[in-house]
């Protein structure tokens, strides 16, 4: 077989493998588009559910997987990136950083209900927060801390040395180099690794259900401390717990809820890509 043929045997089995990847998720999206696209409407988005939740909409859960979400970004992007910066820039080469390194690694591989767990015995009991947003948000959080680390990181030590030397040649401090030269050329890498833990922990079921999650709240939460619906696990107890119903409802929740997480996956692609074309280097 010569090079030429060789290189086109790689390609296809290449475009096989891709395609064995991609065409059952465009199967399955179609599959709850075409059975969930009729239920959406803006009532169905606006609307608490009614009458055992076989009516109405999805408004109260929308809303409380919009809270833990923005409750996670606060949890984990500060501590996430300044972690990050930390063993980019500061830590040396040594066992501690190694060991480091390795329980990060460890901890994005931990099951998520086992962070529920921990959630559960930390958050809710220990720290007395109740079965709140705060104990959910704070517990997604932890979930998402090893994915921000790890590609803040990487995003960081790709930004060229040079940047580092000439910058400290010029007088300028290390913080005031991290913070006007490193920073901003990494923040491509940095944004896409947080909206993507961030998409993931919009979608996760098993933390929040020993945390926060309720099986139907008539009204709206009031502050963090109080309990909320959540499209993942409303997701769950429609599909599983309420006799009669529709399926229209089911996979029209599921639908946004995959928009959600989708349109993350999206938009951290876009902002990654913006920035790299107008990147100099």
């Amino acid at each position: 077989m010569t090079r030429q043929q060789s290189q086109q045997l790689a390609i296809w089995v290449i475009t096989a493998v891709s395609a064995i990847v991609v065409i059952p998720i465009l199967i399955v999206i179609l599959y709850m588009l075409y059975n969930g696209i009729s239920t959406i409407s803006w009532e169905f988005i606006s609307q608490p559910p009614r009458n055992g939740m076989t009516e109405g909409g999805i408004f109260p859960a929308l809303l409380g997987t919009i809270f833990l979400t923005l409750g996670t970004a606060v949890a984990a992007i500060p501590l996430g990136v300044g972690a990050a910066i930390y063993l980019a820039e500061y830590a040396g080469d040594n066992r501690l950083t190694r060991a480091i390194r390795l329980a990060i690694v460890n901890l994005a591989g931990i099951p998520s209900i086992v962070y529920g767990l921990f959630g559960l015995g930390m958050f809710v009991l220990f720290l007395n927060y109740g079965t709140s947003i705060l104990a959910g948000s704070l517990t997604l959080g932890l979930m998402t801390l090893p994915v921000i680390i790890s590609t803040a990181e990487e995003a960081i030590l790709s930004v060229p040395q040079e940047f580092r030397i000439v910058s400290l040649s010029l007088g300028a401090t290390r913080w005031q180099t991290i913070r006007n030269q490193v920073l901003p050329h990494a923040l491509p890498g940095i944004i896409t690794g947080v909206i993507l833990g961030l998409g993931r922990a919009a979608g996760e079921t098993a933390p929040i259900l020993f945390t926060v999650a309720a099986f139907y709240l008539p009204n709206l939460p009031k502050s963090i401390f109080d309990q909320s619906m959540a499209l993942p696990y409303h997701l769950y107890v429609i599909a599983t717990q309420v006799p009669g119903m529709p399926l229209g409802i089911q996979y029209g929740t599921a639908l946004i809820l995959l928009f959600i997480v989708l349109s993350l996956t999206l938009v951290a692609t876009l902002i990654r890509s913006t920035m790299r074309r107008r990147r100099e280097w």
